[in-house]
């Protein structure tokens, strides 16, 4: 064991075969689109609870017609790849291959595969609804896996390099007929790392002629997340038109008043903390339960955590 290159970890395994970034930078797009999952050195990332060699047959099943044997692949692959909310360098592998299959698949799991997908891309969530924490993509640089010593945060990076390469089969769903879809599909455009002004104004479009609630949401807070990421100082404005508009459906406004908390330190107005408190707002909750950010932040009421973790942070959170 080299103990200066464990000293000075992990810089030293920048640009080898243990960078995720590095191994899915040299897949070649024709091995993603034929599917040639022998190219893929799987063997070298465990999954959670076992070899990464088993990880393709569960990708082949869940790409087959067989609804059901799909349907227990895609519940493994959710328990191998992103158990308890966390990421691991094999899941990174099995990105570009989830997307293919979202669009070709079985069409019943394809919001679910998408948010598998987004998963891998953003690290740990569960229980963190502060304006500094909801629209968090990054890892601690310094988090690693046991298994392979691999950042976490380079497999989240390698992750989303990996989503911005397809963002061509990204694109075509967000008008797919069916809201969850939708609003998955925000949820990993989100994850871009670049083109990020082509993915906002797509983005923006669709908001305009979106008519289901949870999927505005979903684009609010995935334009809201690439813009706090990508610093766009136009973002606030934007976001603080929507929710003093009283104009505007509830669910807008209450998304955008979550999305301007996240991309702003400022106070919170009076006129927002009174729209986040009233009683109409908390009827919003089961709504706001299907948004992918929000359900993770809490099993019971993503929104309630929120509001109270983003109005008053020092006072503790007891679950519902």
């Amino acid at each position: 064991m080299d103990d200066d290159r464990w000293a000075r970890w992990p810089e030293p395994w920048a640009g080898t075969d243990a960078d995720m970034r590095t191994v899915m930078g040299a897949i070649p797009r024709e091995v993603k689109d034929g599917f040639k999952y022998d190219a893929i050195p799987w063997q070298r990332f465990p999954h959670f609870y076992g070899p990464g060699e088993e990880v393709p047959g569960r990708l082949a099943t869940l790409a087959s017609g067989d609804a059901e044997a799909a349907g227990r692949a895609l519940g493994e692959l959710w328990e191998n790849l992103h158990h308890q909310g966390s990421t691991i360098a094999v899941g990174a592998l099995a990105v570009p291959f989830l997307l293919r299959i979202a669009t070709t698949g079985v069409p019943g799991l394809r919001a679910s595969t998408l948010r598998l997908v987004a998963g891998i891309g953003r690290c740990q969530h569960f229980g963190d609804g502060t304006r500094e924490g909801l629209l968090q993509v990054a890892e601690d640089p310094l988090e690693a896996e046991g298994t392979t010593m691999c950042p976490t945060n380079w497999t989240i990076q390698a992750a989303r390099d990996a989503i911005t390469d397809d963002l061509h089969l990204l694109f075509p769903l967000l008008p797919d007929p069916d809201p969850d879809v939708r609003s998955a599909t925000a949820f990993v455009l989100a994850a871009a790392t670049s083109e990020i002004p082509r993915v906002s104004s797509t983005l923006h479009r669709r908001l305009a002629v979106e008519d289901d609630p949870v999927v505005r949401v979903s684009l609010i807070l995935a334009i809201a997340q690439l813009a706090r990421e990508h610093q766009d100082e136009h973002a606030p404005v934007w976001a603080r038109e929507l929710w003093s508009d009283p104009g505007r459906s509830p669910e807008i406004r209450i998304g955008a008043g979550l999305a301007w908390l996240c991309l702003v330190g400022n106070p919170v107005p009076d006129e927002l903390r009174a729209l986040l408190t009233d009683l109409s707002t908390d009827r919003c909750s089961d709504l706001f339960q299907r948004v992918p950010w929000l359900g993770p932040v809490d099993s019971n009421s993503g929104l309630r955590r929120c509001i109270h973790e983003m109005l008053t942070p020092d006072v503790p959170c007891h679950s519902a």
